[in-house]
């Protein structure tokens, strides 16, 4: 129960119970951890997250066990949902694990319902990611083709920009990267730019037409058809059914 209307004088409060009761936060170096050993695939990953959701050092949210548990478990996926998509693992994907998951937890009626539906949740996200780690095995030549796309897809990219990163031909490039990657680099590229546009259109306040130019696509109309391609709706009725679902989820 709240003991003061302002908030400064609340937090002040809840330090002041916390210093004497001997009670800490754990540290942000701690929290880290289990994220930073889902994102590398670590098996060890689920027994450390469960470890600190039961720690003496966890927040407390609730004066309500069960609440409190699914409070903290709604964080803890977050967080882990971010960091798989760091890792590589396509955000819709992630996105739609952690809808799962949550929607799971929210049936649970006891705190170690939530527990095991965590331990799930994030034995689930470090599976995803050791085979992320196990797949993603390619030459430094492509790797710099990867992270040259990434950091330009506000620009043309073309063959010839690609050939010059890495001292090769255009032709071997493309054979190799069609290769080890599995796709051609103008799909790589196109879905690279249809990614980014998915997350600038649930996490910016930009229009869709602006994310259209901002993504050097050469249309809107253009934009507009690769994203419908690629997601089956257009980038408008896409924000409205994951924001709103996004909104419904976390509730």
């Amino acid at each position: 129960m709240l003991k003061y209307n302002n908030p400064d004088k609340q937090i002040a409060y809840m330090k002041f119970l916390n210093r004497e009761n001997n009670i800490r936060h754990h540290y942000y170096d701690e929290e880290l951890k289990q994220y930073k050993m889902l994102q590398a695939g670590d098996p060890a990953a689920p027994d450390e997250s469960r470890r600190m959701m039961t720690s003496e050092t966890t927040g407390h949210l609730s004066d309500n066990p069960v609440r409190n548990m699914k409070y903290l478990f709604v964080a803890n996926i977050t967080l882990a949902t971010r960091f798989a998509i760091e890792g590589g693992l396509d955000s819709e994907t992630a996105y739609n694990i952690s809808d799962m998951y949550i929607q799971k937890m929210d049936l649970c009626n006891s705190v170690e319902e939530v527990l095991k539906v965590h331990y799930e949740m994030f034995s689930y996200f470090t599976a995803q990611m050791s085979k992320i780690g196990k797949s993603n095995v390619i030459s430094k030549a492509i790797q710099k083709c990867i992270d040259y796309i990434d950091s330009n897809l506000h620009t043309k990219i073309t063959l010839a920009n690609l050939a010059e990163q890495t001292q090769l031909s255009p032709n071997y490039i493309s054979a190799l990267f069609k290769k080890e990657v599995g796709i051609n680099l103008t799909d790589y590229i196109l879905r690279r730019r249809i990614e980014t546009a998915k997350n600038m259109l649930l996490n910016s306040k930009f229009s869709a037409t602006e994310i259209g130019e901002i993504l050097a696509f050469s249309s809107q109309s253009y934009f507009i058809k690769i994203f419908r391609q690629e997601t089956g709706m257009t980038p408008a009725k896409y924000k409205n059914t994951y924001f709103r679902k996004g909104l419904n989820a976390a509730d």
